[in-house]
């Protein structure tokens, strides 16, 4: 026996039916729809559809709204960066930038950098290169002799050109 002679046993696959292409096929005529109706016609059963009543999902108010301004920070606790460096995922040594989480696998999208949340006990020196900490992240850090550098913000494109 050979890899290119391995076949399915005889029946194990079965062909799909061709619906549609005449009476004698059994699958024609109305080609499984049955008689007429809504549910016989094509580009139909629209999921939602409540015969003519308004439907649900439009009947609920809507809620939120999405900010085109808001910042997208990979927020990053404190207490998994001790446990990465427990681990030897993370260097303790030099400054921890997003580039340095990237590479660890902590800090997970984020394309505005990333924010220190202070979750977690911090017992490492470490000296941080980030976009934005919480105080008490930053009360953390310089509680265990390490220190915090808060990147400056890019200004926006539309107030440079003024």
């Amino acid at each position: 026996m050979k890899l290119n002679e391995i076949r399915d046993n005889a029946g194990a696959r079965k062909g799909r039916m061709r619906i549609g292409r005449g009476i004698g096929s059994g699958k024609g005529k109305t080609g499984g729809r049955g008689q007429k109706g809504a549910k016989a016609r094509s580009g139909v059963s629209i999921a939602g559809f409540e015969g003519g009543q308004m439907p649900l999902h439009m009947r609920i108010p809507k809620r939120g709204f999405n900010n085109p301004f808001g910042k997208d920070y990979a927020e990053v606790n404190i207490g998994m960066i001790q446990k990465f460096i427990d681990a030897g995922k993370l260097d303790a040594k030099g400054t921890v930038d997003h580039a340095a989480l990237q590479a660890a696998g902590l800090a997970r999208g984020g394309k505005d950098g990333v924010r220190l949340l202070g979750k977690g006990e911090l017992s490492a020196k470490l000296s941080f290169k980030v976009a934005g900490a919480s105080k008490g992240a930053v009360a953390a850090v310089e509680k265990a002799g390490g220190s915090v550098e808060l990147l400056a913000a890019a200004a926006p494109a539309a107030e440079a050109s003024e």
